[in-house]
Order: C-alpha cells, then sequence, then structure tokens
C-alpha cells in the first residue's frame, strides 16, 4: 500500500484527533516537525521509514490514511465556557472521525433516510411554536417526556456520546449526506443536562439546519427556547411552576419533569411566575448551598444511551459474519479504540 501516497488531509486529521500539534507529533515519533508540515501541505512525498513511524505514533491502522472524503469545517457547539482552541481542533476532528464511519455504515446498511421535518422559525413564527409543532407532528401525549433519547431514535435521530477532554462542550449536530441527523454529545454529561442538551440539538436541527437564516437569528437563543418549550410545555407545566417556586419545590419538580432545577427556575421566569429578583435570590440560594454547579447526587436522573447507532453496527457485522476485529478494520480502526468508542 505504500507504492500510493497517503492522503496529507487524513495525516493532519489524525494528529488533531490525537490533540497533537506538529510539534507534539514530531517529538513522539521521530519525523521531523518540517516534514510533517511540507507533507500535510502536500509539497513533497514522505519516505517509507518515516510513514511507518508516523503510524505507530498515531495509533490508527494504515488504511486510514489512504481514503479520502470530506473533512467537515469547524461548527458552533454547545458550550458552557470559552475552549482553548487546541481542544476544540481536537473534538473536531473525532467528530470528523465518527462522521467518517457513520457514514460509511449507513451506505453499507442502505438505511432510509429518516422523515425529519423541518420547521423554521420564518414559517411558525418562534421557537416556542416549532417546539408545539414538532410535538403535534410527532404525536407525544402532553406532559413529560419519560425517555427522550428513544423518541428521537425512533425518528431516526442518531445519538453518540463522545469523549470531549472537557466539561466546557455539551454537543454538535450534524447532517451526514443532508439527511441523517446525527447528535453528538459530552459522555460526561448527567442525565438533566443531557436531556436539556439534545433539545437543545434538537431544534438546531428541526429549525437551522435545512433553512435559510439572517444575520439577526441567535440560533442559540431559539434553541434554547425551543428546548425548554419541548420539555417543559406552557401549557403543561403553569400549574407546577405557579405555587411559591423555591428551592424545595425545583428539588421535587426535577424528578417529575427530568430536567435540572436550574432550568426549571428559569422557565419559571420565562412563564412569568417568577421575578428577576425572585430569581436572583433562589439563585443565591443556589450558591450558598453549593449546589448551582452541581445539583444534589441524590437528584440525578438516569443517563439516557441511544441503542440505535449499536444496533446498525451489530446489525451489519452479523449480516457480514464479521469478527470485532474485522468490524474495528471497516472503521480504519484498531480493535481496542473500535470497542472504546462503539461499546
Amino acid at each position: 500500500m505504500q507504492n500510493e501516497k497517503i492522503n496529507p488531509k487524513m495525516l493532519a486529521l489524525a494528529r488533531e484527533a490525537r490533540g497533537y500539534s506538529q510539534m507534539d507529533l514530531a517529538e513522539v515519533s521521530g519525523v521531523s516537525r518540517s516534514t510533517i508540515s511540507r507533507f500535510e501541505q502536500d509539497s513533497i512525498q514522505m519516505s517509507p521509514d518515516s510513514i511507518n513511524k508516523l503510524l505507530a505514533a498515531l495509533k490508527f491502522q494504515e488504511t486510514f490514511f489512504y481514503t479520502d472524503t470530506d473533512i467537515l469545517p469547524a461548527a458552533l457547539y454547545r458550550m458552557r465556557d470559552k475552549v482553548p482552541a487546541k481542544t476544540l481542533m481536537q473534538i473536531d476532528a473525532n467528530i470528523n472521525l465518527y462522521q467518517m464511519n457513520i457514514t460509511r455504515l449507513l451506505n453499507a446498511v442502505q438505511l432510509e433516510a429518516p422523515k425529519v421535518p423541518s420547521i423554521p422559525i420564518s414559517e411558525v413564527g418562534s421557537a416556542e411554536e416549532a417546539a408545539k409543532k414538532l410535538r403535534s407532528l410527532w404525536k407525544l401525549p402532553k406532559g413529560v417526556i419519560e425517555d427522550l433519547t428513544k423518541i428521537l431514535e425512533s425518528h431516526g435521530i442518531i445519538t453518540v456520546p463522545v469523549e470531549f477532554d472537557t466539561e466546557r462542550v455539551d454537543s454538535r449536530s450534524i447532517l451526514i449526506d443532508d439527511k441523517f441527523p446525527v447528535i453528538f454529545y459530552n459522555k460526561k454529561l448527567l442525565g438533566d443536562r443531557l436531556r436539556f442538551t439534545l433539545a437543545y440539538e434538537l431544534g438546531h436541527i428541526i429549525m437551522h439546519t435545512r433553512a435559510a437564516l439572517n444575520t439577526f437569528n441567535d440560533l442559540s437563543k431559539e434553541t434554547n427556547l425551543f428546548a425548554a418549550e419541548f420539555l417543559m410545555p406552557a401549557e403543561d407545566i403553569l400549574k407546577d411552576l405557579s405555587e411559591n417556586v423555591d428551592v424545595d419545590l425545583l428539588a421535587r419538580l426535577k424528578g417529575k419533569w427530568k430536567v435540572s432545577m436550574l432550568s426549571l427556575l428559569y422557565r419559571a421566569v420565562d412563564l412569568n411566575t417568577v421575578s428577576e429578583n425572585q430569581k436572583r435570590y433562589v439563585i443565591s440560594l443556589f450558591n450558598a448551598l453549593k449546589i448551582r454547579r452541581r445539583e444534589p447526587k441524590e437528584l440525578d436522573l438516569t443517563i439516557e444511551r441511544g441503542r440505535l447507532l449499536r444496533d446498525l453496527i451489530t446489525k451489519y457485522r452479523t449480516k457480514q459474519k464479521m469478527s470485532v476485529k474485522q468490524m474495528a478494520g471497516f472503521f480504519h480502526l484498531h480493535e481496542e479504540e473500535f470497542l472504546e468508542r462503539y461499546s
């Protein structure tokens, strides 16, 4: 295979997925930084010895470096705070690896594209109305959504937990081949934040992914409003938030509505049952009790995990009578990494 030319894009992608700068890779591989840089710019060929050193350092199957695929551009993530550029680079690269694998799998199993609605705000007037319309189209019952992940995957939306190596980044969603929606989310998310994150990305898929946007769109605000209405419909939750909203009430409602206490508080503000002054007071209590960033463990919700991607892999592997090692090779991964990513 080394008579062929390694794809410089794939070398750069593998390097970034491992969190290496060019200098980092030079140090762990023994190949000079200038050689790596010039090769990634597609200005030189590399010797077989250098190629072998890079393969050993990056720990991908050799076939990976000879593939040709589109690389997703950097995109907006749901984030809690600013994230170092190097960290985002590694997350971008890993999501590219996942989308390459999932694209190959979807093409192999010839999965029919799901009929996921497009509901731009320009058609319905607001993010809340988009959420109401989707609940209606999907024939969801009133009130609490018991298992959001199950509902998403029943409509063909793949959910993938990913190791982001930071708690600051929550998620990103994409459309594979412009028709298969996939939500990548931080494996470290607790159950309440995971559900809101999934609803947030669902809003992005429904309202923004296939709709023309103008410069006045506040995408984050719109997706937050969508998620709040989708998980906590105003018509259904208003009666629960009409009494005195305090820490004890929020703790009880968390178990019912399966969202964080803080989300419930902000929902009460949205619905005008709590004033800004009351909100600040309750948040001061959160701070005093040290539960603003980490709510009490005894109130933790079950972490929902999807099955759709795993089932597609199992179905394909069974049909093709492939071992785990062969399935890993299908994704250009070594067996250990395949199991870590997809088990």
